[in-house]
């Protein structure tokens, strides 16, 4: 990616499955997302009611980034996928696309995630904090 490459970043009320896919692959996030079933993509992007995404600033607009979320717009707001392709990765994008989802849930709205193990340090580089109190039941499938 050409690092002058200006980036976009704005909300999408729809993402086409293949872009999402895309990104998803190009990620590293596709090794553990659903990237072969389009239902189940499809349904994870119509279930989210905040879908924002980065593209570069180039002809065909072509999306190097996007974070998925669930919200109320009132009290919290789950991010499900922080996903920046590989060969934008260390551009800031990440943060961006945080920072454009605080933008718009405003600052009464909690962000919460659940991290895999290898981006602990961007979330806390970030300037998440870490919470140790949380519960979950795991997805059999």
């Amino acid at each position: 990616m050409d690092e002058t490459s200006r980036i976009i970043y704005g909300r999408e009320e729809t993402l086409p499955v293949a872009e999402f896919r895309q990104v998803l692959d190009a990620s590293g996030l596709g090794t553990i997302r659903p990237v072969e079933d389009d239902g189940r993509l499809a349904a994870m992007l119509a279930g989210a009611n905040l879908i924002v995404t980065a593209r570069r600033d180039v002809p065909g607009h072509p999306l190097v980034g996007v974070a998925r979320s669930i919200t109320d717009f009132s009290w919290c707001c789950y991010l499900s996928e922080l996903a920046v392709a590989r060969s934008a990765q260390g551009l800031g994008i990440g943060k961006g696309l945080l920072d454009e989802t605080r933008r718009l849930l405003g600052s009464h709205v909690s962000l919460v995630l659940a991290s895999v193990p290898e981006a602990m340090g961007f979330y806390e580089h970030a300037g998440m904090v870490r919470i140790a109190d949380a519960f979950w039941y795991r997805r059999e499938a």
